[in-house]
């Protein structure tokens, strides 16, 4: 059995009426969903100044992860060319070429996607 003193706080629910514009509440609403939150725990959140912080896609999380993969692949082909590795003796100067153009346009890809990722939608 809990002491009295280690039960969880209970919130006795007093409510504040803040009133707003349709426009105000839809932007309220869709900050609170990007953050993970209902609408009540968003504004509390930010009535008692705490920095809410936005939750991540998965998706873009899991395409992140997907294309550092890629990059990882691709300098360990580099990798292997420049130390002389005798599976890439068959590497040309084109190969490696192709190979660079390829590490950068990831790279880009990589980029585009993390911008999607941290700039609000708004901003897009």
């Amino acid at each position: 059995m809990m002491k009295d003193d280690m039960k969880p706080p209970t919130r006795k629910a007093r409510h504040l009426r803040v009133p707003v514009l349709p426009v105000e509440e839809e932007a309220i609403k869709t900050v609170a969903a990007s953050a993970g939150l209902s609408v009540a725990a968003y504004l509390r959140n930010v009535g008692m100044g705490y920095q809410v912080r936005g939750i991540l896609d998965n998706k873009r999380v899991e395409e992140l992860a997907r294309i550092n993969g890629d990059l990882g692949r691709l300098g360990g082909l580099l990798k292997l060319w420049l130390t002389d590795d005798a599976r890439t003796a068959q590497f040309g100067e084109s190969t490696i070429r192709a190979l660079l153009s390829k590490i950068e346009d990831t790279q880009d890809k990589m980029q585009g996607v993390m911008r999607a990722v941290v700039m609000p939608r708004s901003d897009r």
